[in-house]
């Protein structure tokens, strides 16, 4: 391989001009990669901030709807007296409207995790309280703890810096980097929820952090082969440039080879005007004088 290189100019021209061309590409692929990653990452930052925004407005007219029908009243709907469930750790809690909720809510935020990307999406009240989880959060209590941490987390009151500040927060799409009690860490987008015009709690969206930079490393990759083989392509069409463009060199050597061992009868033609072209005449003109010289040496010697 290196042998071939360095006997070949085409394969030299070739090679320095994809080494420039790689280093070009390197820093273009850098680029692409950070501005279509943030781009990526801004679609779905914008994307859980519009389902953070559904979810509290469908939660919202739920519950209304549930006052008007005289299910229960205003004064039930902002029940904070939470009645103690026995023998959880966790402790969990019942509302007085917690029971409607566990039918009337339960399918709309689960509708949400349909999208792969969401880890959980659930309402809570101005105090972290989350009467309703998602389904998949809702398994039957097992006695076992760590299970129980993470699939029975319905009717817990979630009182860390985060959840409070997701429950009291009135910015629609507010954005947290969460630190679940299970080890994950994900986006936390919360939106207010509002019944009959006062702020009952908001609607949290959990994000998975891992599936962004999975997505995001997706892209990398995507990117990354397609350079490559544009690369690839590349070597192959400028060599083949290269090569036919030197192919009149590899005449003018061929015929000044046999020029150098007294063959000075074949005249030396190239067509081109370039530095290869102006090279043949120089060779013509002194195969010309040799051809003219040992005529006349020739000639005296007869």
């Amino acid at each position: 391989m290196f042998d071939f290189i360095s006997k070949s100019i085409a394969a030299k021209v070739t090679l320095y001009v994809n080494l420039v061309l790689l280093v070009a590409m390197a820093i273009g692929s850098a680029y692409l990669i950070y501005e279509q990653s943030a781009n990526l990452e801004n679609t779905l930052l914008q994307k859980a901030k519009t389902e953070s925004i559904l979810g509290a407005k469908m939660t919202g007219s739920l519950i209304e709807e549930a006052i008007d029908n005289g299910v229960f009243t205003v004064a039930d709907a902002f029940d904070t007296a939470y009645e103690p469930i026995p023998d959880f750790n966790p402790p969990k809690f019942h509302t007085k409207y917690d029971f409607y909720l566990d039918k009337a809510l339960l399918s709309v935020e689960d509708e949400f995790l349909k999208d792969e990307s969401v880890v959980f999406a659930v309402a809570v009240d101005v105090n972290g309280y989350l009467p309703t989880h998602n389904t998949r959060y809702n398994a039957p209590p097992t006695g076992d703890r760590e299970k129980d941490l993470v699939l029975n987390r319905s009717k817990r009151i979630f009182a860390d810096t985060v959840g409070i500040t997701a429950a009291k927060n009135t910015a629609p799409g507010f954005l947290q980097v969460y630190k679940r009690d299970t080890g994950e860490t994900m986006w936390d987008v919360s939106s207010p929820i509002f019944v009959k015009g006062k702020h009952w709690g908001g609607f949290r969206i959990g994000y998975s952090l891992e599936k962004i930079q999975a997505a995001k490393f997706r892209l990398s990759v995507t990117i990354i082969a397609i350079m490559a083989v544009i690369l690839v392509i590349s070597f192959l069409l400028v060599f083949m440039a290269v090569n036919r463009s030197l192919q009149p060199i590899k005449t003018l050597t061929e015929i000044s080879s046999r020029l150098a061992d007294g063959d000075i009868n074949q005249k030396i033609e190239v067509k081109t005007k370039d530095e290869i072209g102006r090279l043949a005449d120089v060779l013509e003109r002194l195969r010309f004088s040799l051809k003219s010289a040992m005529e006349r040496l020739s000639r005296k010697s007869g």
